[in-house]
């Protein structure tokens, strides 16, 4: 799929603009910088642009910095990897956002250390400081119910114009932006590498639906240290994070614990007493998430309304009241109670509900589609 040009690229930013990009860049790229002395350095002195030509005696006075900071600023090879990195942007058609500049999500304030560039391919959608989007995460090795549910929930929030964003690693990030695209919404990848090395590989078609979002500069592979840091965007890029499953100690967790650090809602999906997958949504249940079955909970706590119901086939009476009953997962008996159909009329409904796409049955429940 053809990326489109942004009118945020490097190409079309005005002079000033381009200009402060490529100090911003420069200075991702100068040692011994990290986010929160660059941000010092802009904040101090107005512009990065006026950071980079400031004297050695009006840097001394810029709170954070340590001599060997200082000596740093100006490296020539800096200046020359972000020269080169604005030109292979251009090349690739990846968008670069400065802090401080047009186009730089709002959203990425709540954190405390803010990247001072990101790099973007595809449309990036406005992001105030409390986007209209959600973050869905869960471990790699996600049961299939906790997939069917991701998938589920996705849906339903793109078909309230709600954005979901995840990390696009296996399970039920990939279920979750799958199902977004597929409701015709939009979905947000935040990359663990660069936006042009795309991990795990077999989401490579899958990516070219979404937009991506990464701080690590074109050609940079995955690495584990990258995660946990990856995760800060998704709670910050997100008006509340969905935990749907993980262990106690997990990549889901850090996301929660960044979520609640950005001052965000953190919403959890109920599993199988027993299941170690099910302990951090429990824990977190505990420690006052939301509970979360279905979208209309997320809906309902920011206020968004409810889910637009999907045009629906005409159905036959009783598959329809199947349908109807499917709110929450249920199991047969549920649904039996729920609907007064014999066992075998509900099985029939239910298999011919799932042969349309409509339901599935997942871990002895069934859940709407």
């Amino acid at each position: 799929m053809p990326l489109p040009d942004l009118p945020t690229s490097p190409a079309v930013l005005p002079e000033p603009g381009k200009a402060e990009l490529l100090a911003l860049l420069t200075l991702r790229f100068t040692p011994h910088l990290g986010p929160r002395r660059i941000e010092s350095l802009r904040r101090h002195f107005g512009t990065a642009c006026e950071a980079l030509s400031a004297p050695f005696s009006a840097l001394r006075e810029v709170p954070g910095l340590d001599s060997r900071s200082i000596a740093a600023l100006g490296n020539a090879k800096a200046r020359a990897q972000a020269e080169a990195e604005l030109h292979l942007a251009q090349q690739l058609g990846v968008t670069l956002l400065g802090r401080g500049l047009s186009g730089y999500p709002q959203a990425l304030e709540a954190l405390g250390d803010p990247s001072p560039v990101l790099w973007v391919r595809g449309s990036l959608p406005e992001l105030p400081v409390v986007p209209r989007s959600i973050g869905i995460v869960g471990t790699r090795a996600a049961s299939p119910h906790a997939l069917s549910m991701a998938r589920m929930l996705a849906a339903e929030l793109a078909h309230a114009d709600v954005t979901v964003v995840s990390g696009l690693a296996r399970g039920v990030d990939t279920a979750a932006h799958a199902a977004a695209v597929e409701a015709g919404g939009q979905s947000i990848g935040v990359l663990g590498s660069a936006v042009n090395r795309i991990y795990p590989p077999e989401n490579e078609a899958l990516s070219e639906q979404l937009t991506l979002v990464s701080e690590y500069p074109l050609g940079t592979g995955p690495a584990q240290h990258h995660f946990p840091t990856r995760n800060r965007l998704i709670a910050a890029l997100s008006a509340g994070t969905l935990v749907v499953e993980g262990e106690f100690k997990s990549g889901s967790l850090i996301t929660a614990t960044h979520a609640l650090e950005c001052g965000r809602t953190v919403f959890a999906m109920p599993g199988r007493a027993g299941d170690p997958r099910a302990a951090g949504p429990h824990q977190l249940l505990r420690d006052g998430a939301v509970l979360t079955e279905t979208a209309r909970d997320i809906l309902q706590e920011f206020g968004w309304g409810n889910a637009p119901a999907r045009p629906l086939p005409t159905l036959p009476p009783d598959q329809a009241a199947v349908l109807e009953a499917l709110t929450a997962p249920a199991t047969l008996d549920d649904l039996r109670a729920a609907t007064g159909l014999c066992l075998p009329e509900l099985q029939t409904a239910l298999v011919m509900l799932q042969l349309q796409g409509l339901a599935e049955e997942s871990g002895g429940r069934w859940v709407r589609r």
